[in-house]
């Protein structure tokens, strides 16, 4: 936890040392999944809804290229269904998994001006992630007869800067989470419009290894809105 406590305030340090950059509250939605093949496609039927909300801020470095972070709440996961008859309204398992992130990330960006107050902007750059809550909740029918099921996700206490999963187990998340942000949008000076495509590098299960396949690791497609604190 000290660690992770450096971490947001390293950032945040950051964030605040340059004046010349802009700050802004960002948040959006979510369209969340988890990785299913080797390859690391995902079953788009399979999409979770969510959210992510939080700070952000560029650093002012030049009109055509700049450096954006923040901290991010962020609602990752998956939901599945799965059938036992052609029937959809009976004997089935539906479940929901459903993590929240704070997330950290590090973008380079290009900037295309358009004008003096609107410009284009492209970048991509890795992302930290430190998990802190979440559900699973599982909705079962058979025969018509149905059940519900709510339990809270658990994280392992794992040391991020260590080789082994400390903690480890199969009925636990891992705690830490890493990967490749890639966004777009417009800067309309008093508004930012913005994608992101989010691709997870670590799997989910504690006891897992992250070197094997692409299964098993978090996919996320954002759409959100940015006001500007500062200009």
């Amino acid at each position: 936890m000290k660690k992770v406590c450096f971490i947001l305030s390293f950032v945040l340090l950051m964030n605040y040392s340059y004046s010349q950059g802009k700050f802004f509250l960002e948040g959006g939605f979510n369209a969340a999944n988890i990785s299913t093949t080797s390859n690391g496609s995902v079953d788009k039927a399979k999409m979770l809804p969510s959210f992510h909300a939080g700070i952000g801020s560029t650093f002012g470095i030049s009109k055509f290229f700049d450096l954006e972070t923040g901290i991010f709440l962020s609602g990752k996961g998956s939901k599945t269904e799965t059938y036992f008859s052609q029937s959809t309204t009976d004997n089935y398992v539906k479940a929901k998994f459903n993590p929240f992130y704070l997330e950290i990330p590090l973008y380079g960006n290009l900037n295309f001006p358009l004008d003096k107050k609107t410009s284009l902007f492209a970048g991509a750059g890795p992302y930290l992630g430190i998990g802190l809550f979440g559900k699973t909740k599982v909705e079962t029918n058979f025969l018509g007869s149905t059940s519900t099921s709510t339990s809270d996700i658990t994280f392992n206490n794992d040391d991020p800067t260590t080789s082994q999963q400390e903690d480890a187990s199969f009925d636990k998340v891992r705690r830490f989470d890493f990967g490749l942000n890639f966004h777009g949008g417009l800067d309309l000076g008093d508004v930012i419009l913005k994608i992101n495509y989010g691709l997870g590098l670590a799997k989910i299960n504690s006891n897992g290894t992250n070197t094997a396949d692409d299964k098993n690791k978090h996919r996320v497609f954002s759409v959100s809105v940015g006001i500007p604190l500062s200009k």
